[in-house]
């Protein structure tokens, strides 16, 4: 899988999320999230750490209180998909 692939998988696992509510009229709504994730993901980050982001970005970047969006069953699914998604070494 190559770059944009993983991206447009992301933004779309971003977007069944959507704590805002707002993915089905502005998709690329959490796109500032693609890099830095993926960027996590790649150097190993656990579901601790994408939940620490997650929760970071909700609280900080979209003023959102992190408690009532589901952050570690978000950071879960990532960390999952990452596993099957990786490009191979």
């Amino acid at each position: 899988m190559d770059l944009s692939d993983l991206q447009l998988n992301l933004r779309q696992l971003l977007n069944q999320w959507d704590p805002i509510g707002v993915a089905e009229t502005a998709p690329d709504e959490y796109d500032c999230m693609l890099g830095p994730l993926l960027a996590r993901l790649r150097g190993g980050a656990g579901r601790s750490e994408i939940s620490e982001f997650l929760w970071h970005e909700l609280e900080n970047h979209f003023g959102l209180d992190p408690t009532c969006h589901e952050v570690e069953s978000a950071a879960d699914r990532l960390v999952v998909w990452w596993a099957t998604a990786r490009p191979a070494p």
